[in-house]
């Protein structure tokens, strides 16, 4: 969760907005119910058409206004080379914008007339070859072949889907309409500047971190880390003592951190980092090895 109070608010609104949704929806399993009780077919979903915060499963749906969704795939740097997933992926937008892009993808989506759509809408895009949308339950979705994540989901679904996103490869990125994690802060935000976009308009970018934790050996002493998502903490130890390390994270497999006047930037491989580290008006390469956890 962002922290925000005006995203609390947003959220107490689009939540209200499934009370409205309920009663057709309620109306419509009733109906449903009545034909298979009396053997009737329930009446064809030909001309179906979605509206704004219609229920679905612990959502309601509301449409990432276009603008955004560019500035969301851009902060994410879609290309050809990606496979982007969507989870409650309603009339299918941000997987078709990505398939735009050249990216393969797939959306899950609860309500099997949002699926259909989904697919007729890609059709029509003449991108049915790399978007596809299935109907399936988004906390039950294998995510492991994405390598980003575009999705508008409340915080209350961000939190109970954080342990499925960790365990996406370092480097994947998760970027979300306005809403974001309890206690994992965006890698960057930006909002939509062009005066089209009236509400929905913050865009957030999460990197997943490598995990860098632990004690590592190298030539100048041993430098303890801890890690809380990207963010490090700890301290490098040599014979002139001990430094408390600063401005320290991980973005993907990229670390930095400054200890004293050094500045160290570098790149995990197993349990090896390695990198450049500069201070004091020079540069040299350093190294160190993860010796426990």
């Amino acid at each position: 969760m962002t922290g925000r109070p005006r995203h609390v608010a947003v959220a107490v609104a689009v939540s209200l907005a499934v009370v409205a949704a309920l009663a057709p929806a309620n109306l419509a399993s009733a109906q449903a119910a009545a034909a298979q009780a009396t053997g009737a077919q329930a009446p064809a979903q030909q001309s179906f058409e979605p509206t704004v915060g219609q229920a679905g499963k612990d959502v309601v749906w509301v449409p990432t206004p276009p603008s955004l969704l560019d500035l969301m795939l851009d902060m994410a740097q879609v290309t050809k080379d990606d496979f982007v997933m969507d989870l409650g992926s309603g009339d299918g937008r941000n997987i078709i914008a990505a398939a735009r892009r050249g990216a393969r993808g797939v959306g899950v989506e609860y309500n099997p007339d949002m699926v259909a759509l989904s697919n007729r809408l890609a059709r029509e895009a003449g991108v049915a070859d790399k978007a596809t949308f299935v109907q399936g339950d988004m906390y039950e979705a294998d995510i492991s072949k994405a390598n980003v994540m575009a999705i508008f989901l409340l915080p209350t679904n961000m939190q109970k889907l954080l342990p499925s996103f960790k365990t996406l490869a370092p480097g994947s990125r998760i970027v979300s309409n306005t809403f974001g994690f309890e206690n994992w802060d965006p890698d960057a935000r930006d909002t939509v500047k062009d005066g089209e976009c009236g509400s929905w308009c913050e865009a957030l970018l999460w990197i997943v971190p490598a995990d860098a934790a632990g004690t590592w050996s190298m030539d100048e002493g041993t430098l303890t880390l801890t890690q809380m998502h990207q963010v490090l903490y700890g301290s490098l130890t040599g014979a002139n003592g001990s430094e408390q390390i600063s401005r320290a994270r991980m973005r993907g497999y990229d670390i930095t951190f400054t200890a004293g006047e050094r500045t160290y930037t570098g790149r995990l491989t197993g349990d090896v980092l390695a990198g450049t580290v500069t201070g004091q008006g020079a540069t040299r390469t350093w190294r160190a090895t993860r010796t426990g956890q």
